[in-house]
């Protein structure tokens, strides 16, 4: 009973929806206050799934689903952690007017009765600012969710399920982080196609970003490709919960999907600081985010998804024979993806002074990782994995 008085939920509302459903609700996980967000998660913490990074590439590129193990925290220099902090310093308002952006557009597209999904994990500091954007500018407390989706998997629809019944007269808003090369834009599409097939639940596929490089979403606060800190780290900026996890010994049928709490974390936790610092901007950017979200709603045309990115990631498969397009990764945020978990083979920039681009810089020189100027991207930079297989590039 105590685990659901802390989420705020009666008790006799979770008995009654398992029983309906078969599927646990949730228990808490992760650093935020439950206020800000709630993990629909089942905690695994006690797995040991980590694996050593050269490993684990080799296990993906062999066939075994990223989702089924986890790559080994990575845990940031001083150096890297005091970038983290300037580059959060310089950027605060332009985050908190993506935000401001994205939260306005929400509004006008579906009206103040949503609630918020965001894609863990990325999207979860993404989902605590516009959560308390809309209460600080526009006093609604909106419920705010975080959920697993995972590429070649798709969505968890228990997770889903769960939001619909507690919230049956409110529009589903999934959000992300930033978008790449769209692939988690067209698991989400295909998701909701089955959600409505299997279970007659009619959810929206919209996805909202604050950064849409790639072109594949159509709420979005920028389509620039700059550093949103989020991005330089991992679970120490994401409520200490790591990836997610779906592997069948560890996830029964009526489980959400999986992950690990890094408890252990505690004392290097930045999850509340950064949302905290953004917040702190938010009335100065929400006049300037209400006329630029009035005319992104106006001028629907100019925000439509044209996959231009996609177009980029062909050109550099074909200049530079990639045979998987899997291991092409755009965006700043993707392509500090790369170098935090994966094994690089080689970095391309627009221009090597960009100044968005100083936390890859100094990761690429810390993994000793080759990095190239390619103009003519959409992207800021894009990272490439390097194929272990014999012929694969």
């Amino acid at each position: 009973m105590s685990v659901i008085r802390t989420l705020g939920i009666p008790a006799v509302y979770l008995v009654y929806f398992q029983e309906k459903t078969g599927i646990t609700g949730p228990e808490p996980i992760g650093s935020y206050s439950p206020e800000d967000v709630v993990f629909l998660l089942k905690d695994i913490s006690g797995a040991q799934l980590e694996r050593p990074t050269e490993d684990r590439e080799e296990a993906i590129q062999s066939g075994v689903h990223y989702s089924e193990m986890l790559p080994v925290e990575y845990r940031p220099t001083e150096q890297y952690l005091s970038l983290f902090h300037e580059t959060l310093g310089e950027s605060a308002s332009r985050i908190a007017e993506a935000a401001a952006i994205v939260a306005e557009l929400i509004l006008r597209k579906k009206g103040p009765g949503i609630v918020l999904a965001s894609l863990a994990r990325a999207g979860t500091p993404v989902g605590v600012l516009i959560k308390r954007y809309l209460k600080q500018i526009h006093s609604l407390d909106v419920p705010h969710y975080s959920l697993s989706i995972i590429r070649g998997k798709g969505m968890d629809e228990n997770a889903v399920r769960y939001i619909a019944q507690q919230h049956p007269d409110r529009k589903i808003q999934f959000l992300d982080g930033w978008t790449g090369k769209g692939a988690i834009r067209r698991v989400l599409a295909e998701s909701c196609r089955q959600l409505r097939e299997k279970y007659g639940l009619e959810v929206e596929d919209d996805l909202a970003v604050l950064a849409d490089p790639g072109r594949c979403a159509e709420t979005f606060g920028t389509r620039d490709d700059y550093l949103i800190p989020s991005a330089c780290l991992n679970a120490t900026v994401s409520g200490l919960v790591s990836r997610t996890v779906l592997r069948e010994d560890l996830i029964g049928p009526g489980d959400f999907h999986g992950a690990k709490y890094y408890r252990e974390w505690a004392g290097e936790d930045l999850s509340n600081h950064f949302v905290d610092w953004v917040s702190e901007h938010f009335r100065e950017a929400a006049r300037k985010a209400q006329l630029e979200a009035d005319q992104l709603h106006m001028q629907q045309d100019a925000c439509r998804a044209t996959w231009q990115g996609m177009k980029d990631i062909s050109r550099i498969q074909q200049d530079f024979g990639i045979q998987d397009i899997n291991l092409i990764k755009p965006g700043v945020g993707e392509t500090t993806r790369v170098l935090l978990r994966r094994v690089p083979w080689k970095i391309l920039v627009n221009r090597l002074d960009n100044p968005d681009l100083k936390h890859i810089m100094m990761l690429a020189e810390d993994r000793n990782v080759p990095v190239e100027e390619y103009p003519g991207l959409s992207y800021s930079c894009c990272g490439i994995i390097k194929p272990l297989k014999e012929g694969a590039v």
